[in-house]
């Protein structure tokens, strides 16, 4: 338990970082599972909308410290590809 003044404040903050960090990090799965699910579904103009309204969020997930950089492109390269890859 924390028994400094300046314990008990860490305290508190990494509470609320903890929770601010996890409805970012929600609201990040939440737009890359609707991409998952256009592109389950084979329509590949909802999937390529959901893919541009995802990029920017986890992109702001990686400024925000939720998600590593490498983490983040390599989740929208892949998810990318998939999209492109329905064309044919």
């Amino acid at each position: 338990m924390a028994n400094s003044p300046q314990a008990k404040k860490r305290a508190r903050q990494n509470e609320a970082r903890f929770q601010i960090n996890k409805a970012r990090r929600s609201r990040i799965r939440t737009f890359l599972r609707r991409v998952e699910e256009a592109i389950a579904s084979g329509d590949q103009t909802a999937a390529a909308t959901a893919l541009r309204a995802a990029q920017p969020e986890l992109m702001r997930g990686v400024t925000k410290g939720v998600l590593h950089q490498n983490t983040a492109s390599r989740k929208m390269s892949r998810l990318s590809a998939r999209v492109k890859a329905m064309t044919s």
